[in-house]
């Protein structure tokens, strides 16, 4: 195969040598050198991440089933028709205490801020920020598979993309704070309870978290239709990795792909010159999961 092509130095030359490279052989890089930078808070701190309002079924479900957050109301349209998915949420609400509302369809309606809140809507304690360091940790013997997204902004795209990364093993996603979306009604509703199950680390700027990562020994793929390599190609086995993906116009930025190990493009056959980042998102995240698995 093509060894994976590097994308350049930080700014000032002042990054680390990355040592090995996934399909390249060198010794493996080992940890946080001392001193390395480390993000303060956890997964207890309450941040702006947002999700404190939940709506649709499936959302909803996840988010009391998993009782990781406090859920402070839960309103219900009069008149649904019997489902068994609202019978288990009745009942997971009235398990965990919470005070249940049925109002009108068209009172429902005007406390949501999605379009079709599927007759339930849930008001919650905000999501709390994981710690980047944390998440680029192994856990319980899984090794870290990240989701680290550059100035994503469109809602329905990143509810898309955590949701294929939760259902693709990912243990956990980034985010950067300024110029990008994060956790909406309509992102809560579009991921389907994948928040609840997700830890979403929220970080100043992606390059320097990217570099963090690397420090920490995951390796960052980035996602970029210009790379020379498939990712059909690369030489991931169990390795940490963090895949990164870029807006949904511009795709990543200079700086997010200077700091990456490597680029990869998905391969296309038809005459559209792109895919939407969701989509390219699911299809890279399952052909890293196929990888591990193999």
């Amino acid at each position: 195969m093509t060894p994976p092509r590097g994308r350049g130095s930080s700014a000032g030359g002042s990054q680390p040598p990355r040592g090995r490279r996934p399909g390249v052989a060198g010794p493996p890089r080992r940890g946080s050198p001392p001193g390395a930078p480390s993000r303060r808070g956890g997964r207890g701190a309450l941040s702006g991440l947002g999700g404190e309002q939940v709506e649709g079924r499936h959302a909803v479900r996840e988010l009391l089933a998993t009782g990781s957050r406090r859920v402070r109301e839960l309103l219900v349209a009069d008149g649904m028709d019997p489902s068994a998915l609202v019978t288990e949420i009745l009942d997971l609400a009235s398990a965990a205490r919470v005070p249940v509302r049925r109002v009108s369809r068209a009172r429902l309606d005007a406390a949501a801020a999605t379009d079709a809140p599927q007759g339930v809507v849930a008001r919650a304690e905000p999501l709390a920020e994981a710690d980047l360091d944390d998440l680029a940790r192994s856990v319980a013997g899984r090794s870290p598979f990240l989701l680290a997204l550059d100035g994503v902004t469109d809602p329905h795209n990143l509810g898309a993309l955590l949701r294929t990364a939760e259902c693709a093993g990912a243990t956990g996603a980034v985010l950067p704070r300024h110029r990008a979306v994060h956790v909406t009604p309509a992102v809560a509703k579009a991921a389907a309870g994948a928040i609840e199950h997700l830890p979403l680390a929220v970080v100043a700027g992606l390059p320097a978290a990217l570099t963090q990562l690397r420090r920490a020994g995951v390796w960052t793929v980035g996602l970029d239709q210009d790379a020379e390599q498939s990712v059909y190609d690369l030489a991931l086995g169990t390795e940490p990795v963090a895949l990164v993906l870029g807006s949904e116009g511009s795709g990543l930025s200079r700086l997010a792909l200077q700091r990456c190990d490597v680029a990869v493009h998905i391969p296309q056959r038809g005459s559209l010159p792109s895919l939407n980042v969701a989509a390219a998102g699911a299809v890279a995240c399952f052909e890293l999961a196929r990888r591990r698995l193999g």
